[in-house]
C-alpha cells in the first residue's frame, strides 16, 4: 500500500466541516483506495468501529440498487436514525453513475444523487464523502450542484516523491522509469517493461478513451484519437483548436471544424487526462485567448499514446514540473515577457508563473544548461521580468543547488520532486 499522506492530511482537515467531500480525479490515479483503504483504515485507527461506516461501491454489482437515488438516501437514513446517538460516515464510489428519477411520493418530481446527498448532509451525525472521476458528472458543476455545499479533494497520479517511496533505489534511476511510465499506482506493482507498456496502452484503449466517448456521445472516435496523438506530441508547445484542425485536415484529407476540436479538446480536459496552461502577460497583466499549452495528467499515458516512439526528456521533464506544481496546489500560468533590447519587440517565455496567494515565482525548466547559449536562453526571459519575484531555474544537470551572480536560484529536479528545496 502506497502512502498517500499529502490528501488524506488534506481528507481529515476537512472532516465534519458541514460539507460534502467530493473527491476527484483521472481514472485509476488512486481516489478509491484513498477514501476506502487509507483513510477508512484512519478511522479505525482513532477508534471509529466498522458499523459507523456506510460504504458503497456504485460500480460493484451488489450495491447496482443504490444507483437509484431514493433507494440509496432511504437506505442511509435507516442506518443513521437506527442510533442517532452515534457518528456516521458515508463513503459513496462512482457516484456519476447514478442518474435521474421520479420521486411519485413527493408531487413526481425529478430528482438526483446530488438532491438526496444534500438532503443526507442535513443529518448531524452523517460526514460524506464521494468519489468521481470525470469533471463533467461531478465535479465541475460542484457550486451549483451541492448549492455550495461541497468541499473538493483533486487527486493526481503519484507524485515522485510517492512513486519513490513504492520504487525505491537510485533516485535517477527511478526518475528515468517515471518519465517513461508515469504514476499510475498500479504500474509500481508490476515488474518488466512488457507489463507497464501493457497496461497502460490497454487502459488508455479501453477506459479512457471509452469513457471520453461514450459520457460525450462522441461520434467521431477517429478524430478524438488524433487530437489525443497531437496533444501527445506537443507537450509544452504552443497549440490552439485552429492550429490542429489545420493539421488534421491535411492529414485527413478532408475539412475539420475547429468548433468541433475545441469540443473535443474540452471533454478530454473534463476527463482529467490533460490540463490547459494560459499564456500571461507578466508587465500587462492580462491573458492570451490562444495559443495555450497542453500537458499530460500522467506522462506514462502520454507515451503509451504515442508508442513510445517519442521519448523527448525534456518536455517530460517541464510536464512532470508543471503536474508537481498544481498537485501542490499553486495556480500556474504560462510568462510572456518582451525583450526590447534588439531594436524591435520579441516575445520570449517564461516556462512557468506560480501564485500562491500573495506570492509568486518564476520558474525555468532546463533538461541541461551545458552550452553558454542555452544558459543565456533560459536565465534571459527571467531576467527580463525586472522585477522582485524569486527566480527559479530547475535543472537535471547539476549535482547541488546554487544562486547565480543574478540572484536566480538553480535547483536540482531530483530535489525539487523530493521537496529538499523550498520555492517560497
Amino acid at each position: 500500500m502506497i502512502s498517500r499522506d499529502f490528501y488524506l492530511e488534506r481528507i481529515t482537515r476537512k472532516m465534519w466541516n458541514g460539507e460534502i467531500k467530493v473527491i476527484t480525479g483521472i481514472r485509476r490515479c488512486g481516489k478509491s483506495v484513498l477514501l476506502f483503504e487509507l483513510f477508512y483504515q484512519y478511522l479505525l485507527d482513532h477508534g471509529v468501529s466498522e458499523e459507523q461506516i456506510i460504504k458503497i461501491e456504485l460500480d460493484q454489482r451488489r450495491y447496482y440498487k443504490y444507483r437509484n437515488p431514493i433507494i440509496l438516501c432511504e437506505y442511509v437514513e435507516s442506518v443513521v436514525t437506527s442510533d442517532s446517538g452515534k457518528q456516521f460516515y458515508l463513503f459513496i464510489d462512482e457516484v456519476q453513475l447514478t442518474g435521474k428519477v421520479i420521486d411519485h411520493e413527493n408531487g413526481g418530481i425529478e430528482v438526483t444523487i446530488y438532491d438526496m446527498l444534500n438532503e443526507l448532509k442535513a443529518y448531524k451525525n452523517l460526514d460524506v464523502y464521494v468519489t468521481g472521476s470525470n469533471s463533467r458528472g461531478l465535479s465541475s458543476d460542484i457550486a451549483t450542484e451541492f448549492r455550495g455545499r461541497a468541499s473538493q479533494i483533486h487527486v493526481y497520479p503519484l507524485s515522485f516523491k510517492e512513486y519513490y517511496s513504492a520504487v525505491g533505489g537510485d533516485e535517477r534511476h527511478a526518475l528515468e522509469q517515471y518519465m517513461l511510465y508515469g504514476g499510475l499506482p498500479r504500474i509500481t506493482a508490476l515488474g518488466d517493461e512488457r507489463e507497464k507498456k501493457e497496461y497502460l496502452t490497454s487502459l488508455y484503449r479501453e477506459l479512457y478513451i471509452r469513457d471520453i466517448a461514450e459520457r460525450n456521445g462522441i461520434e467521431r472516435e477517429d478524430l478524438l484519437g488524433d487530437i489525443l496523438d497531437f496533444l501527445a506530441s506537443q507537450i509544452s508547445s504552443l497549440t490552439n483548436p485552429a492550429n490542429i484542425a489545420n493539421a488534421l485536415s491535411s492529414m485527413k484529407k478532408e475539412k475539420v471544424n475547429p468548433a468541433l476540436v475545441s469540443n473535443y479538446m474540452q471533454y478530454i480536459m473534463d476527463s482529467f487526462l490533460i490540463s490547459q496552461a494560459r499564456r500571461y502577460d507578466v508587465k500587462g497583466k492580462t491573458y492570451f485567448k490562444f495559443p495555450s499549452k497542453y500537458y499530460y495528467t500522467d506522462t506514462g499515458l502520454r507515451n503509451a499514446r504515442l508508442n513510445y516512439r517519442q521519448y523527448d526528456p525534456g518536455h517530460l521533464m517541464e510536464n512532470i514540473i508543471y503536474n508537481e506544481l498544481l498537485r501542490r496546489g499553486y495556480s500556474i500560468d504560462i510568462g510572456v515577457v518582451v525583450d526590447r533590447t534588439a531594436g524591435h519587440n520579441t516575445q520570449k517565455e517564461i516556462d512557468f508563473v506560480v501564485n500562491d496567494a500573495d506570492k509568486r515565482i518564476y520558474i525555468q525548466s532546463a533538461f541541461r544548461m551545458d552550452t553558454e547559449s542555452k544558459a543565456d536562453a533560459e536565465i534571459s526571459s527571467l531576467l527580463l521580468a525586472k522585477d522582485f519575484f524569486r527566480k527559479v531555474v530547475i535543472r537535471l544537470d547539476i549535482s547541488h543547488n546554487y544562486y547565480d551572480d543574478n540572484g536566480i536560484f538553480h535547483c536540482n529536479l531530483l530535489d525539487f520532486l523530493l521537496e529538499r528545496c523550498e520555492l517560497f
